[in-house]
């Protein structure tokens, strides 16, 4: 089929505006000549791609001003497997897999007899409730989203989904995910999942545009799933050893995000982010490095609960050292290659240290 261009007929006069696949670019010129792009353009394509006008001018200037430019985004059509690949997009995927495994570890671990049924349940329950809290976040966020450079490529802020459908998915997988947990698994790790959704969706969502305390209440939704898994293998008894795994988890939110917003903190402050990498920077990193060395006395607390043997002291150190050494290389020079190696040190940090711990 041919690519189709559509050209809103609201669209300020220029001399000249060459539309290609991507990008049509339009800047002011004195000269009278009005000459305006035809309201519709076929352009002869075996593409099956439509071309849309984004709905915002892309401006440097807080004010759109001069120096604007148009974007002309190309979403593909809903074809074949386009559409669970765009839900997939708008429950974040890879941050949902991160969330189940958690659980899982947590699961692993927790003293009882395990149920190949509850695993399952608790597993799907876990998955719903993390694509709902993702879901809603992005449905939220998408005027915010569509400025940045990391996520103006989400389902919704280019256009792949119109937003009453994306609400309707992150509610109705909320209710379904914590309506599961509870009939399925038990209430307490129901209410976990639900919490989790409101915390996440509702609090950290909202406090990022007005405090940098929006980071320990994201690290808080980070510390749930693993009192989840706990809660759904002991029928709901949150013991000593549910309480350490989730302040490990807590802990290690701060060196895999700060990291990640440093690199990011330009992006950040376009969209109005109140995020520690912005408003103080080196507040950013002093904390990454905290919370990296609280990873040691959390790491000899799991082994005092009993859930853990002696070994695992050992290991860890080896695990939380590498980690350290990376958080102290970035508070004494913060720069992006420092970072960066923060942040790939983080990613390899929590399976490891899942493993170790089951």
């Amino acid at each position: 089929s041919n690519l189709r261009l559509r050209i809103s007929a609201t669209l300020p006069k220029h001399k000249h505006c060459r539309a290609s696949r991507t990008v049509c670019s339009s800047k002011p010129n004195k000269s009278t000549d009005t000459t305006q792009p035809s309201a519709s353009a076929r352009l002869g394509s075996n593409s099956t791609t439509t071309a849309t006008v984004s709905d915002h001018l892309q401006s440097p200037h807080p004010g759109g001003g001069g120096g604007g430019r148009w974007k002309i985004q190309t979403v593909a059509r809903l074809a074949g497997g386009g559409l669970p690949k765009v839900y997939s997009d708008l429950s974040k995927d890879k941050l949902t897999g991160f969330v189940v495994l958690t659980a899982m570890a947590g699961y692993a671990v927790a003293p009882g007899a395990t149920h190949i049924g509850t695993l399952l349940w608790m597993t799907g329950g876990t998955t719903l409730c993390a694509a709902s809290a993702n879901t809603l976040n992005q449905w939220i966020e998408v005027p915010y989203d569509a400025q940045m450079s990391r996520t103006r490529n989400r389902p919704l802020a280019r256009h792949a989904l119109a937003p009453h459908h994306a609400l309707g998915f992150g509610a109705t997988a909320g209710v379904a995910g914590v309506a599961a947990l509870y009939v399925f698994v038990n209430p307490t790790t129901a209410a976990l999942g639900l919490a989790n959704i409101a915390l996440y969706a509702g609090a950290y969502t909202a406090m990022k545009r007005l405090t940098i305390a929006n980071t320990w209440v994201g690290s808080l939704v980070g510390a749930v799933p693993p009192l989840m898994g706990w809660a759904a293998a002991t029928g709901g008894d949150l013991g000593a050893g549910a309480w350490v795994l989730g302040a490990m988890k807590f802990a290690l939110q701060f060196p895999h995000f700060n990291s990640l917003a440093y690199t990011l903190r330009a992006d950040y402050s376009k969209a109005g982010y109140r995020m520690m990498s912005v408003t103080h920077p080196r507040l950013n990193a002093r904390v990454a490095l905290r919370y990296a060395l609280l990873m040691f006395p959390l790491s000899a607390a799991l082994v005092a609960t009993g859930t853990v043997d002696l070994w695992f002291l050992a290991d860890s150190s080896l695990v939380n050292g590498l980690m350290a050494c990376c958080a102290y290389e970035f508070w004494r020079h913060p720069d992006p290659r420092r970072s960066r190696r923060l942040f790939f040190s983080s990613l390899v940090h929590l399976p490891v240290l899942m493993i170790l711990i089951m």
